[in-house]
């Protein structure tokens, strides 16, 4: 029975995560499918549609707006509802939190996607791993008193919420490290035993 347990635990490790991403994917996917197919279905001849066509335009709609948006009129013309959100009370703050974390994300981020830091505190023997949001902070209302402050964010694993500490630049160390890989490991509490998860903790100035 022991031994069929443990063959039990390992099978749910394998389904467990197949299952969820599979399951966020079909989700993501029947609600395109639902709405635009939907449109499509009212906006085209009888016959003419087909079951996934509207996953399909959710697809080309994506990109095709991700296309225009390196066009400069449709820069100005994006940038009205996004400042629209920004007056609305509520609306904002909901807004700016997730456009700043997407674009944190976005492969074109200037926040520098390999800032992968270890903390380490004074006087303490523990290290904390984060990512590095912000070293300029000449346009916020606030006054720091650390030397050289840079803005450390510190998820929490299976990300059920996290911090922001601004730190002197001393307590941090640079990791040899992708941001995917940074934070693959701290949201599932770094028990991924992937290899590239262990070669890449690797410290830039090992001593």
């Amino acid at each position: 029975m022991n031994a069929i347990g443990k063959l039990f635990l390992k099978g749910l490790a394998v389904i467990i995560p197949v299952s969820l991403t599979l399951a966020i994917l079909w989700w993501m996917a029947r609600g395109a499918e639902r709405f635009l197919g939907g449109v499509l279905a009212l906006l085209l001849p009888e016959g003419w549609y087909v079951p996934g066509l509207g996953l399909v335009s959710a697809i080309a709609l994506t990109v095709f707006i991700g296309l225009l948006s390196h066009v400069l009129i449709f820069q100005k013309l994006f940038a009205i509802p996004d400042a629209l959100f920004k007056r609305l009370p509520l609306v904002k703050t909901i807004y700016t939190a997730f456009k700043d974390f997407v674009d944190y994300l976005s492969p074109e981020s200037k926040v520098g996607m390999s800032k992968v830091v270890l903390i380490k505190f004074p006087n303490q023997d523990y290290q904390i791993l984060g990512f590095v949001t912000r070293e300029d902070f000449s346009r916020l209302p606030i006054e720091l008193s650390v030397d050289e402050p840079i803005a450390v964010y510190l998820p929490m694993s299976y990300m059920v919420g996290g911090y922001t500490l601004f730190l002197p630049r001393s307590c941090l160390t640079p990791v040899d490290m992708s941001f995917e890989d940074g934070m693959k490991l701290i949201l599932t509490g770094a028990v991924s035993r992937e290899g590239a998860h262990a070669r890449a903790l690797k410290l830039d100035n090992e001593e």
